[in-house]
């Protein structure tokens, strides 16, 4: 299958969804939030923005299955090719006013990411990549970061809305700790997606985070990977799609890498090879 001409359609499908989301969120009220859970939040806006993308999607290639974070898709998943949608990936941000969050579609061919687009509405900023094409943000060829070493990085992490088990919570404060005194900084973004874009173009050195899923990272890992990034998870394997834990970056993400191992496996009693 040529991926070219579906990844054009699709950018052009996110970016009008793109379009959506802004216009909505200058009206957006408080009391249009719902819950899925605790701390889970989710509104019209990403409901109405998923339905878009499914729809259309769907023209683009109509034996393709969904997985989607607010479930609005009527198809399941295919054998073939599914696409991976999240409507807005940084719903607290979004309805709070903070504006970092972003559109995240992947296409999967049985268990590969062969497509994936990212969209930062508020930046107009689109990252993309397909199957045998570089990584590109806005149309210009993108490369993760050229350090070396964890000393001259600035990484990315997320906190889990959901509560933490088995003395993770600690473990993951280990990491944090030892990050922070050893590495140019962490942030916090609030969107997956928007943190695997970033180290795809070099704007941080890795990223880790604990209890993700699929369309949290399907797009973003497809496009550090296209951007001559690593992925694994954090112990080492390749299960980071559906596998709820993930580090990406650079040269430095064998090191990031390690020391998430250390910590994460120390804390949870769990000691594992780096």
């Amino acid at each position: 299958m040529d991926l070219k001409p579906i990844l054009k359609q699709t950018i052009n499908i996110v970016k009008d969804t793109g379009d959506f989301i802004r216009r909505e969120a200058r009206k957006f009220k408080a009391s249009s939030i719902e819950y899925k859970g605790k701390n889970d939040l989710v509104s019209y806006v990403d409901k109405e923005a998923e339905k878009k993308l499914v729809s259309r999607l769907h023209e683009v290639l109509p034996e393709a299955g969904f997985i989607t974070e607010e479930g609005t898709a009527e198809a399941g998943r295919a054998e073939e090719y599914n696409w991976v949608v999240d409507p807005v990936d940084g719903t607290t941000n979004f309805v709070h006013g903070v504006p970092f969050y972003s559109i995240s579609v992947g296409l999967m061919h049985r268990n590969e990411v062969v497509l994936g687009v990212i969209y930062e509405p508020n930046r107009d900023e689109y990252f993309y990549a397909c199957k045998g094409t570089k990584a590109y943000l806005n149309g210009e060829e993108i490369h993760v970061s050229g350090a070396k070493n964890l000393s001259e990085s600035l990484l990315a992490t997320g906190f889990p809305y959901s509560k933490f088990v088995d003395n993770e919570m600690n473990a993951y404060l280990g990491i944090v700790d030892e990050l922070m005194k050893t590495t140019h900084g962490l942030r916090r973004m609030g969107s997956a997606a928007i943190d695997l874009a970033y180290v795809a173009c070099g704007r941080f050195e890795g990223f880790f985070e604990y209890n993700l899923k699929p369309w949290d990272v399907a797009a973003g890992v497809f496009i550090v990977q296209q951007a001559g990034g690593s992925i694994t998870t954090f112990t080492g394997t390749d299960d980071y799609i559906f596998g709820k834990e993930l580090v990406a970056g650079c040269a430095v993400q064998p090191a990031l890498q390690q020391v998430i191992n250390k910590h994460w496996y120390k804390g949870k009693g769990k000691a594992v090879q780096a």
